[in-house]
């Protein structure tokens, strides 16, 4: 299915591209989010006339993005987790508790599918992570895990 892109979308184009996706993808993200148009005559026109005014929105998008760059890039979070004898964590860190660390630090929304892992958390350690803040924009964020320790009285 193709569609016209309302706004910058990460590995898939920019405003005003027009690209093809699964029908699925469309329906249920791009075009439900207002984020895409389905391609046709009238609403590439449509995107063509509104073109200048996406753009503006996206700088708006991208001010805020070089902002809370300034404030995330090379920084440090540090999660405490239970683990295992070997150090293995019960489970693994996801997005969702980085994000959540992220707004309780420094009070940003950073939405978890911003957070891209490398590869999954599961021990203690160091780890760095990539936060996509806009198309262009990224910042590197270094989190810390460390062992949970009980608090014996």
């Amino acid at each position: 299915m193709q569609v016209i892109l309302l706004e910058n979308i990460i590995n898939l184009g920019k405003i005003g591209d027009i690209v093809k996706v699964r029908k699925g993808y469309a329906r249920n993200y791009l075009i439900k989010f207002e984020k895409a148009l389905i391609a046709s005559k009238e609403n590439i026109k449509i995107v063509n006339n509104k073109k200048e005014q996406l753009n503006k929105k996206d700088l708006v998008l991208k001010k805020d993005a070089k902002r809370d760059f300034g404030i995330l890039n090379n920084k440090k979070y540090k999660l405490k987790k239970l683990v295992t004898e070997n150090n293995d964590l019960y489970g693994s860190v996801k997005p969702t508790e980085i994000a959540k660390i992220i707004k309780e630090e420094d009070n940003l929304d950073i939405k978890p599918s911003q957070i891209v892992l490398e590869k999954q958390i599961k021990s203690i350690g160091a780890y760095k992570t990539t936060v996509n803040l806009h198309l262009e924009i990224k910042a590197i964020i270094l989190i810390e895990v460390e062992k949970y320790e009980e608090k014996k009285s």
